[in-house]
């Protein structure tokens, strides 16, 4: 998600049509559902994914063991009709057990490349805290280059590249925390609990039926767009119109976390950007050619709340960033006439 504010992103994309906007909002619409079908009560969870996804980025998921982080991404996989891999991160985890390595054939008398399961359009990082800084960062280098470079040799990633990455909530021994410049590569960081009791009754009910998350092919799970569509749906997210005071509401949000007296280091520009893309896709997903405040407001929480630094002080007293985050919404000024079509 590199991005340079200064050479100047222009207020109005190029236009979109209704038409265009309407397939985005039914594809939008149908995948969520699929994905629903197996994965309960995690509406939230699934929506940000898609959101990330078509805006181009990744997520970083947090939450406790053996609540569908696995099938979220298996089932986005499925649903998306692109190729899924996961990696289960670990201590002794090497960067070539990411992104592959040379191997000798002996047959050709020659090295050979064997890609890694990086090259993967749905990856499933798991507990990526898990494994050594170094190879944290061959995976970091991977989302962001959305390429690899193995003895010199550079490979493009397959597209769409989406990596689901997730980490254990709970400080365990012998994690490798993300550093705050490698966090800040994820789009959002998206939080999940454990459902409700009502939705875990539902759950066990299905499993009754015959339901198994191992088995997407029984659960009938539909694919809705392909590559080439979702590459498509990318475009037409770009061209949902911005107005200058939506541009300047952005900034204004993510400014206000530099200022904030209970934050110790703010949000980068990529932060900025990050919500611009996001609130454009938000958008189209709800059928409009052009952002409203609220497509802003819908996943601030999600993009920032991993982008900055609390206070010592402020962490102890039990602040949290998404206080922060709320009140940064509540006290910046909605643009008047900013919803006008």
């Amino acid at each position: 998600m590199e991005g340079h504010p200064e050479s100047g992103v222009r207020a109005r994309a190029p236009g979109v049509s209704l038409v265009e906007i309407e397939r985005f909002a039914r594809v939008f619409g149908a995948a969520q559902a699929e994905v629903e079908r197996v994965l309960l009560g995690q509406d939230g969870a699934v929506r940000a994914s898609l959101v990330a996804l078509l805006a181009g980025g990744h997520v970083l998921l947090e939450g406790p063991p053996g609540i569908g982080k696995t099938l979220l991404a298996r089932s986005l996989a499925r649903v998306l009709g692109v190729s899924f891999k996961r990696i289960q991160f670990t201590p002794d985890l090497m960067p070539s057990d990411v992104t592959g390595g040379n191997v000798f054939n002996q047959r050709a008398d020659d090295f050979v490349f064997r890609p890694g399961p990086v090259f993967a359009q749905v990856l499933l990082a798991d507990e990526i805290n898990r494994a050594p800084a170094k190879t944290q960062a061959a995976l970091l280098e991977a989302m962001g280059d959305r390429q690899v470079t193995v003895d010199g040799e550079t490979r493009a990633l397959p597209e769409p590249f989406f990596t689901l990455a997730t980490q254990n909530p709970v400080e365990s021994e012998g994690t490798y925390p993300l550093p705050e410049a490698q966090l800040d590569r994820f789009l959002m960081k998206v939080l999940i609990d454990h459902p409700p009791k009502a939705i875990e009754v539902t759950l066990l009910e299905q499993y009754l039926g015959g339901f198994d998350a191992g088995d997407l092919d029984a659960v009938g799970l539909q694919t809705v767009v392909d590559a080439a569509g979702i590459a498509s749906l990318r475009r037409t997210a770009r061209r949902v119109r911005v107005e200058p005071e939506l541009l300047d509401y952005i900034a204004t949000i993510v400014g206000r976390t530099r200022e904030d007296p209970a934050v110790d280091l703010g949000a980068s520009p990529r932060a900025s950007i990050a919500l611009l893309l996001c609130g454009q896709v938000v958008a189209a997903a709800e059928g409009r050619t052009y952002v409203v405040p609220d497509d802003i407001k819908e996943l601030a929480a999600p993009v920032l709340r991993h982008r900055f630094l609390l206070q010592p002080d402020a962490e102890l007293e039990g602040t949290r960033p998404d206080d922060v985050v709320r009140g940064i919404l509540m006290d910046v000024p909605v643009p008047g006439g900013a919803h006008d079509g």
